[in-house]
C-alpha cells in the first residue's frame, strides 16, 4: 500500500505527524489561545450576518458581537463567581461543625459495632477498630487541611494568573475574529489551485464537525443544566441554582463530570444521617451520569457525522492514549482523516 504513495502524500502524512507531536506538547500551555480561535470560529456566523443584514465593514460588527459577548461573559461569571465564593467562606467557616458532625456519627457507629462484636476474637475487634480510627484521624486532618482558610487564600492568590489568561484570550479573541478571512487567505496562498479546492472542502468539513460538536456538547450540557435544577429544587431549594451552575460547568470535563460534585456530597448527607437527603443526592448523580453516558454518544454522532459506536470507540481511544484532550481530539481525527479521504488529499484503496 505504501509504495503507491507519491512523495508529494508521504511529505503530507509527516507533516500532519509532526502536526500531532506539536499539538500534544503545545496544547496544554495554548488553552486560551485555542478557546479564543474556538470562541472566534463560533462566533464568526454572527460577525458576518450582521455584515450582510446591517451593511457595515467586519471591524465594526466584529466590536458589536465582541462587546455583547463580554457583556454576557461578565454577567454570568459575576453572578457565579460571587455565590460561589460565598459558599466556599461560608464552607470554610463551618469546617468544624462539619468535622464534629462526621466524628460524632462515626464514633456511634464505634460505639454500636461492640454490641455486635461481642462474640468476634478479640484481635480482629481491636485491628478493625484501630483502622477505623486511623481511616477518621487521617479524613478530619485532610479534610481540616483543605478547608483552612490559609489554603483558600493560597487559592485564590492565583487569581491574578487566572485574570492574565483571561485577559490573554479576549485579547485573542478580538484579534481571530478581526483576522479570520485574512487568515484563510493567506493559508489558501500556499497551496496550488487543485490543492486549495480539496483544502476549502475539507475546512467546511471540519467546521461543520467543530460546530456540530460545541452545539452537540452545548445541547447535552442543557440537559444536563435541566436536569439538575429541576431535581436540586426539589432536594434543597437554597442551593439549587449556583450548584447547578457548578455542577453545569464541571460536567463539561469529561469521564468526571457532575458525580465529582454530587457524589461526595451524598455520601456526607449519609453519614452525618441525612439518609433521605443523601439518597435523593445519589439517585440524581446516578440519573445525570446515566443521561451523559447514553445522550452524549448520539448527540455527539449526529452532529458531527459519526455514527455512536465509531464516536464512542473514538472518544475511549483517544482518552486512553493522550488523556481528557484525546477524548475530545479523538472524534476530531476521525473527521479530518475521512474528510481527507473525500477530498481526495489522502487516497485509500487497499482491498484484500
Amino acid at each position: 500500500m505504501f509504495r503507491y504513495l507519491t512523495k508529494k502524500q508521504w511529505i503530507l502524512i509527516l507533516l500532519a505527524l509532526l502536526f500531532i507531536v506539536a499539538c500534544y506538547f503545545i496544547l496544554p500551555v495554548s488553552i486560551p489561545l485555542i478557546f479564543a480561535f474556538v470562541t472566534a470560529l463560533f462566533l464568526n456566523p454572527s460577525v458576518r450576518w450582521l455584515q450582510f443584514r446591517f451593511r457595515i465593514n467586519r471591524k465594526m460588527a466584529v466590536t458589536v458581537v465582541f462587546l455583547l459577548f463580554v457583556i454576557f461573559l461578565g454577567l454570568l461569571g459575576t453572578y457565579a463567581i460571587t455565590r460561589a465564593v460565598a459558599q466556599i467562606i461560608e464552607l470554610a467557616d463551618n469546617a468544624p461543625e462539619y468535622i464534629n458532625q462526621i466524628n460524632n456519627v462515626l464514633l456511634n457507629w464505634q460505639n454500636n459495632m461492640h454490641s455486635f462484636t461481642q462474640s468476634m476474637p478479640k484481635e480482629f475487634v481491636d485491628k478493625v477498630t484501630s483502622e477505623l480510627m486511623n481511616s477518621l484521624d487521617r479524613t478530619t486532618a485532610a479534610i481540616s487541611e483543605k478547608l483552612q482558610l490559609a489554603n483558600i487564600a493560597a487559592a485564590a492568590a492565583k487569581i491574578p494568573e487566572y485574570l492574565v489568561s483571561l485577559l490573554v484570550y479576549l485579547i485573542a479573541l478580538f484579534l481571530f475574529m478581526l483576522e479570520l478571512p485574512r487568515l484563510r487567505d493567506k493559508m489558501h496562498d500556499q497551496f496550488t489551485e487543485a490543492t486549495s479546492e480539496k483544502v476549502k472542502f475539507m475546512n467546511a468539513r471540519l467546521s461543520y464537525v467543530v460546530f456540530g460538536f460545541l452545539k452537540a456538547q452545548f445541547l447535552v450540557s442543557i440537559i444536563i443544566f435541566v436536569v439538575s435544577l429541576a431535581g436540586l429544587l426539589w432536594i434543597t431549594p437554597d442551593v439549587a441554582i449556583i450548584m447547578s451552575i457548578i455542577i453545569w460547568i464541571i460536567d463539561f470535563i469529561p469521564i468526571i463530570g457532575s458525580i465529582v460534585i454530587l457524589g461526595p456530597w451524598s455520601i456526607y448527607m449519609l453519614i452525618i444521617g441525612e439518609l433521605e437527603m443523601g439518597t435523593k443526592l445519589g439517585l440524581l448523580a446516578i440519573v445525570l451520569l446515566a443521561i451523559r453516558r447514553t445522550v452524549e454518544p448520539k448527540v455527539m454522532g449526529r452532529h458531527i457525522g459519526l455514527s455512536p459506536l465509531a464516536t464512542l470507540i473514538a472518544m475511549y481511544l483517544g482518552l486512553q492514549l493522550i488523556g481528557l484532550t484525546g477524548f475530545i481530539l479523538g472524534p476530531l481525527v476521525v473527521i479530518a482523516f475521512n474528510s481527507a479521504k473525500e477530498a481526495g488529499i489522502i487516497k485509500w484503496n487497499l482491498k484484500i
